[in-house]
């Protein structure tokens, strides 16, 4: 097989920051390099209770998820083997990995470059993401356009491409669907 095979794991994450704690975590164990494309996947209750899994794209084969001592109990699929009780989350993750169908990118080439505010065009042409898309608009930003990213640029599988949702901001820059600690709702009349 050319190309990355796709792993999946899943710890029964509750929550988004949990599940990518666990990504960096088995990527790290793996000796993955940091612009390896990872990915969030959310796990429906038709699989156990509704929890979070993970997967990431890793270069050949992998004899066994070696130990993370940090998250104990972690299943695992690639390909047809899978181990542990959340191996169907791990496979679910995997499979939308795989097929480009669905996640959450966490982790991908040139991320780490996405701070600040940066155009559309530097964006699309200095990080994997292939497309950005403006919530409730009929069309694509220009390259011109500038987006604010407040560090924390997290694209989606869709259509079968990286793409990043954006809403309009102050100035007629856009900023990332996605901000990095919102506020709860009803945190405001609780």
């Amino acid at each position: 097989m050319t190309g990355p095979m796709i792993l999946g794991v899943d710890a029964g994450s509750r929550t988004l920051p949990e599940a990518e704690h666990l990504l960096h975590t088995v990527a790290r164990a793996l000796g993955l390099p940091g612009g390896t494309i990872g990915c969030t996947h959310f796990v429906p209750a038709g699989t156990g209770e509704p929890h979070i899994a993970c997967s990431l794209a890793v270069p050949g084969p992998v004899a066994g998820l070696p130990g993370v001592p940090e998250v104990p109990d972690v299943s695992w699929a690639l390909a047809e083997r899978r181990a542990g009780p959340l191996a169907d989350g791990a496979a679910l993750a995997a499979a939308e990995h795989g097929e480009r169908r669905a996640g959450r990118v966490v982790t991908y080439p040139g991320r780490d470059g996405l701070t600040g505010t940066v155009s559309v065009g530097a964006l699309l042409g200095g990080s994997a993401i292939e497309r950005v898309l403006v919530l409730a608009s009929p069309d694509p930003p220009g390259d011109d356009v500038l987006v604010v990213t407040a560090g924390h640029v997290r694209p989606v599988w869709r259509d079968g491409l990286m793409t990043l949702l954006a809403m309009p901001a102050a100035g007629g820059r856009i900023a990332p669907a996605e901000v990095p600690n919102p506020t709860p709702c009803c945190a405001d009349h609780a």
